[in-house]
């Protein structure tokens, strides 16, 4: 498994973030427990993370397991988060990155095994951010290829995939989909109207 670039992924988000009006903040998204602003620290928090864990700059950003607790949105996000976003991908474009094993969410893995899950993460709560505010998504079949390997259930897994249980989508669905649907979100899913 060799290196892959989240540039395009990371800038992709950003955009995303940067589409998004402070009044779509509280706008439910596919993850149910988190409105639009968890989401956005989400990926603020897993930004820094993983671009510790591609420096092997182990502490409390790559050692700590995710809170049970909403993550809280900075108050400076609009800049923060594309910053964070960048220097997460400028991270895993050093060749070293991706070398040895390291440490993030307080899980020790191969360093390829886990750019990858990196990319995955900005890849599917892009979606997410996507489908919450009715935002534009695409996405190459790399990416996408990346995150299907990295989520498709093993033979020993029972279903379970690596976000939970997999949600079933038709034969011939498009690749988006099969790996929305691998990551345990409905592919089809849409914000309830308000009347």
């Amino acid at each position: 498994m060799g290196p892959i670039d989240l540039g395009a992924a990371a800038e992709r988000v950003a955009r995303l973030a940067a589409g998004i009006d402070d009044g779509r903040l509280g706008d439910p998204t596919p993850c149910p427990e988190y409105a639009v602003r968890e989401v956005l620290a989400h990926v603020a928090g897993l930004s820094v993370a993983f671009r510790d864990a591609a420096l092997k700059r182990f502490g409390a950003t790559t050692g700590t397991p995710p809170s049970s607790s909403r993550p809280v949105l900075a108050d400076d996000w609009r800049t923060s988060l594309p910053e964070a976003l960048d220097e997460l991908a400028a991270a895993w474009r050093e060749p070293s990155a991706w070398e040895g094993d390291t440490q993030a969410g307080g899980i020790e893995l191969p360093a390829a095994v886990m750019g990858r899950i990196a990319l995955d993460e900005l890849l599917i709560h892009g979606w997410d951010l996507a489908r919450a505010t009715g935002q534009a998504y695409g996405v190459s079949e790399e990416e996408l290829r990346v995150s299907e390997a990295l989520l498709t259930p093993t033979d020993d897994d029972s279903g379970e995939g690596f976000f939970g249980p997999v949600v079933a989508v038709p034969d011939g669905a498009p690749l988006l989909d099969r790996v929305i649907g691998l990551s345990g979100r409905r592919p089809d899913w849409r914000p309830a109207r308000v009347y």
